[in-house]
């Protein structure tokens, strides 16, 4: 098992939803590339983190 802390930033807006991309370690590939997430949660968030645990 595994955890990793992703990073996003706020890349634009859509009807309904925020769309942030990721912001990756320097040297490495992204792991996700572009999140949406719904304006209702999201509000006026710049940044946000998503934390992945792979359970091998």
């Amino acid at each position: 098992m595994s955890k990793k802390v992703v990073k996003f930033e706020y890349e634009k807006e859509t009807k309904n939803s925020i769309r942030y991309k990721e912001v990756p370690d320097e040297g490495t590939a992204p792991i996700v590339g572009s999140l949406y997430v719904q304006k209702w949660f999201a509000g006026g968030s710049k940044s946000i983190e998503i934390t992945i645990d792979k359970k091998d």
